[in-house]
């Protein structure tokens, strides 16, 4: 492996959501063309997110769950408890790879790690993400900026769904959701974690090195 190819893990554990977003922000416009990549993993606390081009018609019933408007792209989805939540941060000019091949090889690691439990996900023509017999499994919001990618992918572990009834997920009226937990995968997160943290490092031909989390304080 080159230094390129290293990559820093960072695990959050449960967070809000808007101050990781702030960090992922700062790290990507102090970066260079020398700073390591970074792969970060964290459970929100619950929360809407609407993407750049999201439609607040998309957003039904939020109750007393709050609505961000952020920076990716997509429109509206679902963060909270059992749900990981990657966030690369990549520099896809010094992997050599595009937009395009970026996003399938993050839905490559899904179908990866769910087969892991014999479980059968797919892709869905223009509709990015994985699904397992036509309900959606995990969600993909990107955003890349000077060739650096934050943002990222949610996937649906084992967490309570019904807080994607009261949106339109990813802009489809209808759009069923479902979680590993209920396709008869681990009843937790860190069961898949470290599966699916290989299945990425693969895919963009990383060698991982765990290390403490990011000091969001900044972020607040």
């Amino acid at each position: 492996m080159t230094a390129a190819a290293r990559a820093i893990v960072r695990d959050l554990g449960r967070r809000p959501y808007e101050p990781v977003w702030r960090a992922m922000q700062r790290f990507t416009d102090a970066r260079d063309a020398d700073t390591v990549d970074e792969l970060w993993l964290v459970e929100h606390e619950p929360v809407f997110t609407l993407g750049q081009a999201g439609r607040p018609e998309h957003v039904l019933m939020p109750g007393a769950i709050p609505v961000l408007h952020v920076d990716r792209g997509g429109q509206v989805t679902y963060h909270g408890p059992g749900q990981i939540v990657a966030y690369p941060l990549l520099d896809l000019r010094r992997l050599r790879i595009g937009v395009r091949e970026y996003v399938d090889r993050i839905e490559q690691a899904v179908i990866e790690t769910l087969a892991e439990w014999n479980i059968a996900g797919g892709r869905r023509d223009g509709a990015p993400g994985v699904y397992v017999a036509g309900a959606k499994v995990a969600a993909l919001g990107i955003r890349v900026r000077r060739g650096c990618t934050f943002h990222g992918l949610a996937f649906n572990v084992a967490m309570d769904l019904e807080p994607f009834r009261r949106i339109n997920p990813c802009g489809y009226r209808g759009l069923q959701v479902t979680a590993v937990a209920d396709l008869g995968g681990p009843s937790g997160p860190d069961a898949v974690k470290p599966v699916l943290l290989q299945r990425l490092a693969r895919q963009f031909g990383l060698e991982l090195q765990a290390a403490a989390p990011p000091d969001l304080s900044a972020a607040a």
